[in-house]
């Protein structure tokens, strides 16, 4: 069965609807708090236990945020009788691309995005200046870098989370 890489910038709305998927009994990870998303120094390639919050200024220089392809094979395999969508983005994504059956991008704009990210409260990412600047500067180019990755299906964030979630899961019946 398909593995379904529901993908995009930071505050798009991956996790939530994740969580939302999850009610609707729906097979989905969230990759950033499910453990398959880690810190990581791209120095010495060595996973950051605890890292600071907020980073201090040039820390996103030096460590990068990254999916284990281990953990995304292991998952595969785990659940290979039925759908399962892996929620989650990392600077890693074109070394795990080829572990999906399909990739759907989620995108919105940069207001929707500041909006967002200095608004959560399931995770503090985006409310420093630094990380919000970061955030915004991929979201520039995020839907395209996403279709060159292969999402073959892109969703608009700024919908209802239940049509976001709906157009999730009418391409995954696609594949």
């Amino acid at each position: 069965m398909p593995l379904v890489w529901v993908t995009g910038n930071a505050g798009v709305g991956k996790s939530a609807v994740c969580a939302l998927l999850k009610s609707r009994r729906k097979f989905a990870v969230d990759a950033d708090w499910d453990g398959f998303n880690h810190w990581v120094d791209r120095t010495t390639g060595q996973a950051v236990v605890d890292p600071p919050d907020p980073v201090p200024a040039g820390w996103l220089d030096r460590y990068g945020w990254q999916t284990s392809r281990t953990k995304v094979e292991a998952l595969a395999a785990k659940a290979s009788d039925k759908v399962v969508f892996f929620c989650g983005s990392a600077e890693n994504d074109a070394e795990v691309r080829d572990l999906f059956d399909l990739a759907v991008c989620l995108v919105v704009d940069d207001g929707t995005l500041r909006d967002r990210l200095l608004s959560r409260t399931s995770n503090s990412f985006g409310k420093h200046p630094e990380e919000l600047a970061a955030a915004l500067d991929a979201n520039e180019g995020a839907e395209a870098a996403y279709r060159r990755l292969g999402a073959t299906t892109v969703v608009d964030g700024r919908r209802p989370l239940s049509e976001v979630a709906d157009a999730i899961l009418a391409a995954s019946y696609e594949v």
